[in-house]
């Protein structure tokens, strides 16, 4: 699910994407005027929207007038999601191989966007029509649905599970969210178009999609191709998607940014999601599921060609660990432990969330991967973000391009090395034995299996390389672990003081890594 950082607050999951509160949005969605403005000017191209970005950072950003009625406002989760689209009113709907069916306003989603269509080259707006949607039970006063400016968004289906059937592979609404199923998978963690100013002190802004531009799908394609006009206080862009269905799907992005004033801090490419807890970080958990996340890892393939793992926690506080680059060759929020067994969760179904890679295309220069981690009490919360910050900061009037792709699915993205397959924490030393009072200490157990480490039968070939910044190390002990054909790697750690402790462990042989690098950081407390 998608989520961001306001403050020091959190997203509950069940306002997804829709932001809730309008004083939290109010300033981060476009005037509805620009949108339509900039939606029914000139042909109907990517160029054209470029263009039309760029005019737009050259002016005052105009904060929305619409006030959802209190009708639609007023209503829950679950009652908003009865509002349903009709399924013979999709576009496209029994001529191609993707159908795109719309969002109503309401609940949690109150700022409307454009969506149109191109048409003979030109922009052509879809006009909402009350009699495109079922309401079911739900009773609007007479009057109010012709004052509907648009729609929240869209969703787009394809036959990625069956070609018989259209399933859902895409939705994209509130702010400029999106997700995207990779076949056999559910919705979990969401991207967005750009962060602006994620975990700092002065608060978070979020830039909103205020239109869509959608690509009529030829009968024969693979591909759904969409482009986007984004718009906020500090900045606008143009955006081209094409999704290609898939195990995993594909999402080419093309994004292309104008700053309207000086950003602190720039989000390319941001990844957000859920983790309560796992064997790692169960610290004051009461709950028979061993596993609570949507992710629980973030994989980094760094421009020197290293492969990093990094388990996510849920801290005390607010945490961001910042990972230094130059041209990076991918980083994602993954999701590794499958089975329903792992998680033991029916309705949820942990076990079938996608993991999300994204892998830059062009050389994006030096700059670093953010990981944010806030505090959450429970499960509705999204409280992880990750992304790309360029080490130059994009000034009033300055202009960035980055293109990438997004990889949904099951299985991403495919290490040569052996790769970590769990991480699990607990008792320093022997469980029996007390340690002393006041003593700050952890073990970690961490797991790796499959790479070249498949092909080593005589252990005493592999070196494990460990270290512990601001800690202290008691000599790894590696084992084989049958039952995984990898080794399992215990690490006793002794914290100096207060200060967060950052441990890294990797394998070798003959000095060449043989497995991705195992990264954590562990703030110490009196008593674990």
């Amino acid at each position: 699910m998608g989520g961001g950082f306001v403050g020091a607050g959190l997203l509950n999951r069940r306002g997804f994407l829709g932001m809730s509160s309008a004083v939290a949005l109010a300033a981060a969605v476009p005037g509805l005027a620009r949108a339509q403005q900039a939606a029914d000017e000139g042909e109907g191209t990517f160029a054209r929207l470029v263009e039309r970005a760029r005019e737009m950072a050259g002016q005052a950003y105009v904060a929305p007038d619409f006030d959802l009625p209190a009708s639609l406002a007023s209503l829950d989760y679950d009652t908003y999601r009865s509002i349903r689209f009709r399924k013979d009113r999709a576009l496209w709907g029994g001529e191609r191989p993707f159908h795109v069916e719309l969002f109503h306003l309401g609940g949690y989603f109150r700022q409307p966007v454009r969506v149109l269509e191109v048409r003979q080259g030109r922009f052509a707006p879809i006009p909402y029509d009350q009699t495109m949607f079922d309401f079911g039970e739900v009773k609007i006063p007479e009057g109010v649905l012709a004052q509907m400016p648009g729609f929240s968004g869209l969703r787009v289906h394809a036959g990625i599970n069956d070609p018989s059937v259209m399933d859902d592979v895409a939705v994209f609404q509130g702010a400029s969210y999106f997700r995207v199923l990779g076949a056999g998978g559910n919705y979990g963690a969401s991207a967005r178009g750009v962060a602006i100013d994620t975990a700092l002190a002065s608060g978070e802004e979020f830039p909103a999609f205020a239109a869509f531009y959608l690509v009529p799908p030829s009968p024969g394609a693979d591909r759904m191709d969409l482009m986007a006009l984004l718009d906020g206080p500090s900045i606008t862009g143009a955006y081209a998607f094409s999704i290609i269905p898939g195990n995993p799907t594909r999402v080419a992005v093309e994004c292309r940014l104008f700053a309207r004033r000086d950003i602190k801090q720039l989000g390319i490419a941001p990844l957000t999601s859920m983790f309560d807890f796992s064997p790692v970080d169960r610290l004051g958990v009461d709950d028979f599921r061993p596993r609570v996340h949507d992710s629980e890892g973030l994989a980094m393939h760094t421009g020197r060609d290293e492969w990093l793992w990094r388990p996510l926690t849920n801290p005390d506080r607010l945490e961001t660990n910042i990972y230094m680059d130059a041209t990076p060759k991918g980083f994602g929020l993954l999701q590794r432990t499958r089975g329903l067994s792992a998680y033991q969760d029916l309705e949820a179904r942990y076990d079938l969330r996608p993991s999300v890679w994204v892998v830059p295309r062009g050389d994006w220069g030096p700059g670093s991967v953010r990981l944010v981690e806030i505090p959450t009490p429970n499960e509705t919360n999204d409280n992880i973000v990750a992304f790309w910050t360029p080490e130059k900061q994009l000034k009033a009037g300055g202009e960035l391009t980055f293109s990438y792709d997004l990889l949904w699915g099951m299985e991403v993205p495919a290490s040569p090395l052996a790769r970590v397959v769990a991480t699990s924490a607990g008792h320093y030393g022997i469980p029996s034995v007390e340690r002393p009072k006041g003593e700050r200490s952890r073990k970690f157990v961490v797991e790796f299996a499959g790479g070249p480490l498949a092909g080593v039968d005589d252990l005493s070939r592999v070196a494990v390389e460990a270290s512990a910044d601001n800690g202290r190390l008691s000599p790894a002990v590696m084992v084989r672990n049958p039952t995984t054909g990898g080794v399992r790697i215990y690490l006793d750690v002794l914290a100096e003081n207060n200060t967060p402790v950052n441990l890294r462990v990797c394998l070798r042989v003959n000095g060449a890594a043989i497995s991705e690098t195992w990264t954590m950081q562990w703030r110490p407390t009196t008593g674990e």
